[in-house]
């Protein structure tokens, strides 16, 4: 399935952009994410497809301890962050390349899928997101029970929530709800879900997927996020996968994808044709053993970009 209309970018180049980002959860550990992904055997993979590969090395992000400890204070942190990075994915976008975002926790979305917005806006298109999480990140600071920002990228993304935050994108709001589309949650707010029905958003929880089968769900996901859309940003939180096969993440919840759902998720992604850009989110190397998180995710971006069993 290679719609004719979201072409794979000719040249085959990815460039990995990391965001040691930490300051929109409450739990440390994620800002090592980045590392412990190119520890993994990411590059190496990627490679063997004959991709070629450019690590432009981390967005700076500053340290905790150097910030007031106000949520202002670590949300406009987060803001300028978010700013740096929408400008890296809109360039590389730009140029036919697509970015890899590595984190770092949720929040740096705000900026990842804004840039690659930005970048369609230019050519007059929108984007789609298919958002692989077992959160919404749907809360803004006005409604978010617990005030951390990586609670809140998708609301932003929306036009929702802190102005300077939901502004990145050169089109705002970055995304329509008719091009956004959750597959695999299973935690959410009262508050979101309120928002979901209220907005239109689909949303596909493990329920559906336990009682449809992933095939059919992402079928579903990819006919949302290409309709009417120039290509699909692919947003990917490691704890969509279950802690039992994931257990290096920032916010583990039981009952997520098994590994095999899950590589068939990204190989049917890659079958589209449209991704344009991808996110690799919330790895926390403090709660993993012998860095198998990070191997994981390395091994699902293979599979989001290319390798195929046969």
């Amino acid at each position: 399935m290679r719609p004719s209309s979201h072409p794979t970018p000719a040249s085959g180049a990815v460039h990995l952009i990391g965001v040691p980002l930490d300051l929109g959860a409450s739990r440390r550990g994620v800002d090592m994410g980045p590392s412990a992904m190119r520890l993994s055997s990411l590059v190496a993979q990627l490679e063997r497809l004959g991709i070629a590969v450019t690590d432009t090395g981390n967005i700076v992000v500053p340290e905790r301890a150097s910030l007031p400890d106000t949520p202002a204070a670590r949300l406009e942190a987060i803001t300028r962050v978010c700013r740096d990075l929408a400008k890296r994915t809109a360039d590389a976008v730009r140029h036919g390349i697509r970015p890899l975002v590595l984190g770092g926790d949720h929040s740096l979305a705000a900026g990842s899928v804004a840039g690659t917005a930005t970048a369609l806006a230019e050519r007059g298109q929108r984007l789609g997101l298919i958002w692989l999480d077992a959160h919404a990140d749907l809360n803004t600071p006005a409604t978010s029970l617990s005030g951390n920002v990586h609670g809140m990228p998708v609301a932003h993304l929306l036009g929702m929530g802190d102005p300077a935050l939901a502004s990145l994108c050169g089109a705002t709001p970055a995304v329509l709800p008719e091009h956004l589309v959750y597959v695999g949650l299973r935690d959410l707010d009262n508050a979101e879900k309120r928002c979901i029905r209220e907005r239109g958003i689909r949303a596909f929880t493990m329920r559906d997927i336990d009682e449809r089968g992933l095939r059919a769900v992402m079928d579903d996901a990819v006919a949302i996020a290409t309709h009417g859309t120039g290509g699909v940003h692919v947003s990917c939180d490691a704890d969509w996968v279950d802690p039992q096969e994931a257990p290096g993440v920032g916010t583990p919840v039981r009952g997520g994808a098994t590994l095999r759902e899950a590589h068939l998720a990204m190989e049917i992604i890659h079958d589209t044709g449209a991704m344009l850009a991808m996110d690799l989110v919330e790895i926390n190397p403090i709660l993993d053993a012998r860095n198998a998180t990070a191997e994981l995710a390395a091994d699902l971006i293979a599979s989001a970009f290319g390798r195929h069993i046969l």
